[in-house]
């Protein structure tokens, strides 16, 4: 079927790159296009996504903003630890 379309500029724009992109013709990007948003429209709405709260059992003055700080922290004082009990175990005359 043949009309006579009036199209947005900006729209015009982006659907003739599209064409000049894929080497198809205008017609068939605006035609695939207008499938696509129809075939959206028609598409049954999505049941709404539930998700249950539960109590994570925080203790007092931990802060989850600051989670990866928290587990840095962790990590350097298990690091210092280690390397303490390594040095112990290796006695005076195997230290640097």
């Amino acid at each position: 079927m043949r009309t006579t379309l009036t199209l947005d500029d900006d729209l015009a724009m982006v659907l003739q790159d599209r064409a000049r992109m894929t080497g198809r013709p205008f017609k068939e990007v605006v035609n695939a296009c207008l499938r696509r948003g129809l075939a959206a429209e028609s598409e049954p709405p999505r049941e709404p996504m539930t998700v249950r709260a539960f109590d994570a059992g925080l203790r007092d003055g931990i802060d989850l903003t600051k989670a990866l700080d928290l587990v840095a922290e962790m990590d350097d004082e298990r690091f210092i630890a280690v390397t303490q009990e390594l040095a112990v175990e290796a006695g005076p005359d195997d230290r640097p």
